[in-house]
Parts: C-alpha cells; structure tokens; sequence
C-alpha cells in the first residue's frame, strides 16, 4: 500500500544579477542563515560536468546551452514543487528564459532579489577572478532589464547586513501572505 501524503511547495529566493555581482558570496551566506535551504545554481551542475561533452547539431535542434538552461529553469520549479526551498543563484539572460521562468515559476512562493554593484565594481571583480571573460558583467547588466524584484541590494555594503535585509524582507512578505 502506497501512502499518500500533500506536498507542500517549497518557496524560492531568486538571486540575480550580473556575472560577478557577489549572488554565490550572497547564496553561501543566506544559506548559512537559512540551513532549511538548499543553494542550487547552474554553474553547479556545469561545474559538476553534467552539461555534454559533444554538441549535438543535428537540424532543428536547440543547441546544447539552450537545452541545458531550458532543463536548468525546469529543475528549478521540479525541486521547489517537491517541497524544497530554495536559494537560487542565476543570471536571466533573455527575456524569452523570464517569461519562461515565470511561467514554470507561477504556482510557487518566489521572492526575487536584483544583486547589483556599480560596473566599476564589477569589472574589477571580473579582472581579479581571473576565469571570467574581460565584458562579461557589462553584457550581463541587460538581465536587470527582464526581471521584477522584490528587493534591490549594492553587494558594495555589507554582506552581513544584506544577508539581514533580505530574510527581513522575505519574511515581512510571507507574513503580509498569510
């Protein structure tokens, strides 16, 4: 005999921004904060190897990186409608993976946070990371274009008063919902 059981969704704060804005400095230190949630994140996955050796370019197809950030955004939704809760780090780089998103992402507790930090800031950061493309963060600053936020964060203020801000806002908001 099977049990059944009512899973409850699992909520989501969504971290984006520009590459090297400070999301996975943020992600590590609200996780530390909020133990309960799991820090999920593409690079992740393509750190872990999962995306394909070989391209397949057979005709018509989607190349690889669309059908990876495609399964990525589905997996997002997957984990949180099994009743996880979520840091998500990521940069949404269309308009076409927004609408996407909030489309998977409808049913759920989403609390969406802009990281941001002066271009300066970012492009030094880039520069000392050293495994980043020189440009990257400034043709990333279009994301802020396609998204809606919750709350806006400067990653040049303190991480622990960031951290701070964005649990006292997430759940100022979960409270006004219930």
């Amino acid at each position: 005999m099977e049990l059944e059981y009512r899973i409850i969704p699992g909520c989501i704060i969504f971290l984006n921004g520009t590459s090297s804005a400070g999301k996975s400095t943020l992600a590590k230190a609200l996780r530390e904060v909020l133990p309960e949630f799991c820090y999920y994140a593409s690079d992740q996955l393509a750190d872990a190897g999962f995306r394909a050796l070989k391209h397949n370019a057979a005709a018509g197809s989607p190349d690889e990186r669309s059908r990876f950030f495609d399964g990525f955004h589905r997996s997002i939704a997957a984990f949180a409608n099994a009743g996880n809760d979520l840091i998500v780090e990521h940069i949404v780089e269309e308009q076409s993976w927004a609408d996407h998103l909030e489309s998977l992402l409808a049913n759920l507790d989403v609390f969406w946070v802009g990281v941001h930090a002066p271009i300066e800031e970012v492009e030094r950061r880039e520069r000392e990371r050293g495994n980043r493309y020189i440009g990257e963060a400034r043709y990333h600053l279009k994301t802020h274009n396609y998204c809606r936020y919750d709350l806006e964060i400067d990653t040049t203020r303190p991480l622990d008063t960031l951290v701070a801000l964005i649990v006292e806002e997430w759940e100022k908001r979960r409270t006004a919902a219930t």
